[in-house]
């Protein structure tokens, strides 16, 4: 199976390196060419809970070299009908394009470019940190869901047996949205809270005015996810933003690793979505309506920092 990687973050230089140590053809693309002309010199350098190790990984800008059977996307959400337009033009027909991204919206924006058969969405509990171009650690092991599973013989099947012989936990299912939004409420209670305190995630559930607002977001995301009839795959959210915030004590959360880099960040897909969705169908967010601001608020001032 060959395997195309779309975006050099940290999930994608995972994914990239376990794949290709496992024997996959694998390619990376990038839009830098001067990133992409480092990673091509130095390899994609791995530390952390799997040890320490480089693998050589073709990066390019342009012309991807093979014809890949599976796509990867790993882009920030917001770049998600970009890079869709941009491999459209000549990616093969055969070829399916799987999402593991933040927040919700990206399987239906790829299903309008490439056709609903042709894509796979899911989630991963894995966590890395991009320490430079190429350069990750790997900061946590998690479980990695796909679906929807279709045949027993089919992309989805193929796909999980390539993620377990390249070492990650994986699974199929039938109905991947729901597994899509119990990330999304996590994400809604932690990542944009993290970018606004700059506090690691552990930290959280211990102060208590983070606590209450990260309590407050939870409630409006569930109210919303519940209105959609989504059947969220634990039974006690926050209890589970909060096993999240124990779990991941010492991570640098998505959202405050971009903030630090003064990037623009996923807010929108993820407190943003709260908002967009509680509009549609009546229903009050101003926890999340003010979390969203207030990052919206950062990311425009970062060279007025005082």
């Amino acid at each position: 199976m060959k395997f195309l990687i779309v975006g050099p973050g940290a999930m994608g230089c995972l994914f990239a390196a376990r794949l290709s140590k496992a024997g996959f053809d694998v390619t990376l693309l990038d839009y830098i060419e001067e990133r992409a002309k480092q990673i091509n010199e130095q390899g994609l350098l791995v530390e952390g809970v799997t040890g320490e190790y480089a693998v050589k990984v073709p990066t390019v800008t342009g012309d991807v070299p093979s014809s890949p059977d599976m796509v990867l996307l790993c882009v920030k959400s917001y770049k998600t009908r970009q890079a869709g337009e941009t491999i459209k033009a000549w990616l093969p027909a055969r070829a399916v394009v799987v999402t593991l991204q933040n927040g919700v919206g990206n399987v239906e924006i790829l299903e309008r470019i490439f056709g609903k058969e042709r894509i796979l969405g899911g989630v991963t509990s894995e966590g890395a940190t991009l320490l430079g171009p190429g350069k990750i650690r790997h900061a946590g092991q998690g479980e990695t869901i796909i679906g929807p599973a279709g045949d027993p013989i089919g992309p989805a099947q193929n796909l999980v047996s390539a993620f377990e012989q390249a070492g990650f936990k994986a699974e199929s299912v039938d109905n991947v949205s729901d597994l899509i939004w119990g990330k999304l409420i996590v994400n809604v209670g932690i990542n944009a809270l993290t970018a606004i305190t700059r506090l690691k995630n552990g930290r959280l559930p211990e102060v208590p005015g983070t606590r209450l607002v990260l309590k407050e977001a939870v409630k409006e995301a569930v109210a919303v996810a519940g209105a959609k009839n989504i059947q969220l795959p634990y039974g006690d959210p926050l209890g589970r933003v909060m096993q999240v915030c124990e779990a991941t004590a010492d991570n640098v959360a998505s959202m405050l690793q971009d903030v630090l880099k003064e990037k623009e960040t996923e807010v929108d897909a993820i407190n943003g979505a709260i908002v967009r969705e509680g509009e549609a169908l009546g229903i009050p967010t101003p926890v999340n309506r003010t979390l969203t601001s207030l990052v919206h608020a950062i990311q425009e001032t970062y060279r007025e920092r005082i």
